[in-house]
């Protein structure tokens, strides 16, 4: 009974975490702060689209989580005057889940697929086809006795998110008119975002601690808004309400963020990986045990940020620890540590 509560407990965390993520998000594409490229190559696409009266092309947006595909995605049925259908490539797992969706689309409307690189097979072939001619075959019976009723479908716009875009086949990319890669934000960018959050949180954000909270952001906005939250909780429980410098250091020593935005799971991997491997070569796997958690999770959620940032070298027969390493946990090398990346 205890377990069932603690999930339950959690789970209502996450909503209300979800609804305070939903609540900062821009509405329009003037309000969207940053990704000037993508911003104003997606703004002449809607607007063309708008200016002819049809739907506009399918729209592929990549990048790693956090970036804003999710806000572009709502952010383009906005612009167009139309409603945006939700769903995710995990979630199709069979052909008759996208004919289902696919059928019951009204007129220019938007179907975002979060994560579209992992959509099944059967119904990716089906997509190719809804997406270049609006048009869906469904199956009725079984076996031998088994029809294909075609459907024609009203014009409607695919927004594809993906975090990996190498995974996608080439036939369901070419079918995307437009292709946007958003890339990591800046501190400035990111100082803008806070600022924006912190207006639509109703609290008084010094610039200074916007700049202490946008260097350990990661260059992630979703990361800078949830760090902007914790720091207003920290400034209402034990401080004054202020959201100086002061308050945002003190709130990201309790959250364990140091000063260039590595958590709990970033340093015991690092921990790891020099006191315990001598500096590496080691497996992810092995590393993985190490630290007690699943390979998936240090590799997705850990391991891209220590490599961007040089504190973790891929090699062949492992993960190697670099000099910064070494600097940033304040450790001397051992003689028999790689040299590879010094």
């Amino acid at each position: 009974m205890a377990e069932g509560l603690e999930r339950l407990v959690s789970a209502g965390a996450e909503d209300v975490e979800r609804a305070a993520e939903a609540a900062l998000r821009p509405k329009r594409l003037d309000e969207f702060v940053g990704q000037r490229v993508v911003r104003d190559q997606l703004g002449l696409v809607l607007e063309a689209a708008l200016a002819r009266g049809r739907a506009p092309d399918h729209v592929l947006l990549s990048g790693p989580p956090g970036l804003g595909k999710t806000t572009l995605a709502m952010i383009i049925a906005a612009e167009l005057g139309t409603s945006v259908r939700i769903t995710s490539g995990p979630a199709i797992q069979h052909a008759g889940d996208l004919a289902a969706v696919l059928s019951s689309l009204e007129e220019g409307e938007v179907l975002f697929l979060d994560e579209i690189h992992r959509i099944a097979r059967p119904a990716e072939e089906l997509l190719y086809v809804a997406m270049e001619d609006f048009r869906v075959d469904v199956v009725v019976g079984k076996g031998a006795g088994a029809n294909a009723i075609g459907l024609t479908l009203p014009p409607f716009t695919v927004v594809g998110a993906t975090t990996r875009a190498g995974l996608l086949p080439a036939p369901l990319r070419d079918r995307f008119g437009f292709t946007g890669h958003l890339e990591f934000y800046d501190d400035d960018e990111l100082v803008q975002v806070l600022v924006r959050s912190a207006g639509l949180l109703g609290v008084d954000l010094h610039r200074a601690a916007a700049n202490e909270i946008a260097r350990r952001s990661r260059g992630t906005p979703r990361i800078a808004n949830r760090l902007l939250r914790r720091v207003r909780d920290w400034a209402q429980v034990r401080g004054d309400g202020t959201l100086d410098r002061a308050a945002a250091r003190a709130a990201l020593e309790v959250y364990e963020v140091d000063e260039i935005g590595l958590d709990r799971l970033d340093r015991a991997v690092l921990h790891a990986l020099c006191v315990r491997f001598g500096g590496g070569p080691v497996g992810l796997t092995t590393l993985a045990v190490a630290v007690g958690e699943e390979p998936e999770t240090v590799e997705t959620v850990a391991e891209p940020f220590l490599v961007r940032e040089g504190l973790m070298g891929r090699t062949p027969r492992g993960r190697v620890a670099t000099t910064r390493t070494w600097q940033h946990l304040h450790l001397r090398p051992p003689p028999t540590a790689p040299t590879l990346f010094a």
